[in-house]
């Protein structure tokens, strides 16, 4: 048996009593866990299912190919990101971003922490902080824009330009993009919410042309509906 700390990205319901939990872990990157029981009128512990959540497990040995089986679990810290509308719709925007675009994703440590920071910056009302995150993904992913003195961000080539090349990239949304960039303290910077559907926008955009087999989230549509 060993320990793992993980992000809880999704869940499935398995038979009547039994759950699939599709995780980010700290030691082992995106990992599948069975768990046995949790739907059962006794288990208390399926309050705990909540995306994005940080759970302790017990995992046993994998027997052959199988699935990984939880034999226990805790939650490793509790926030009221979940009682507050605003956060608890970017929790799910991003649980749903992950799930989908970290599935071959081994151990990483700089993902793991960032999740770790983002969720900390959710949880004192940053509400745009998602839109940060997502730019700090592509970083550690080594795919993030590279830096220059024009004012246009060409999408496909992941450089600025001095024409534009693609008119969600107008030099406001570009200057967001560098900002975010170069700042030290990327979450201290104000997105005005005016920008905020066109900025998400061409983040997917960018996200499609360097992440390969990028899946735009089923939750897409909700994030861009309560910050309307």
């Amino acid at each position: 048996m060993n320990s793992q700390n993980g992000f809880l990205l999704s869940y499935i319901k398995y038979g009547e009593n039994d759950a699939v939990l599709h995780c980010f872990t700290e030691e082992e990157g995106f990992q599948s866990y069975f768990l046995k029981g949790i739907y059962s009128k006794r288990n208390k512990k399926k309050a705990f299912l909540l995306p994005l959540s940080k759970l302790s497990f017990s995992v046993n040995p994998v027997k052959g190919n199988g699935i990984q089986t939880v034999s226990g679990f805790e939650l490793v810290k509790s926030n009221d990101i979940y009682t507050d509308i605003k956060a608890n719709t970017v929790v799910f925007f991003i649980s749903d971003f992950l799930n989908q675009n970290l599935r071959h994703e081994n151990k990483n440590h700089n993902i793991y922490f960032c999740l770790d920071e983002f969720i900390d910056e959710l949880d004192q009302k940053n509400y745009q902080s998602y839109l940060v995150f997502l730019i700090k993904i592509l970083k550690i992913q080594g795919v993030s824009p590279l830096i220059n003195n024009e004012c246009f961000l060409d999408p496909e080539t992941g450089t600025f330009s001095a024409e534009l090349s693609h008119q969600l990239f107008d030099t406001t949304i570009s200057n967001i993009w560098k900002a975010v960039l170069l700042a030290e303290k990327p979450y201290q910077i104000k997105i005005h919410s005016s920008f905020r559907k066109d900025f998400l926008d061409s983040l997917l955009v960018y996200y499609h042309y360097h992440i390969t087999d990028f899946k735009i989230p089923t939750s897409l549509e909700i994030i861009q509906q309560i910050f309307e």
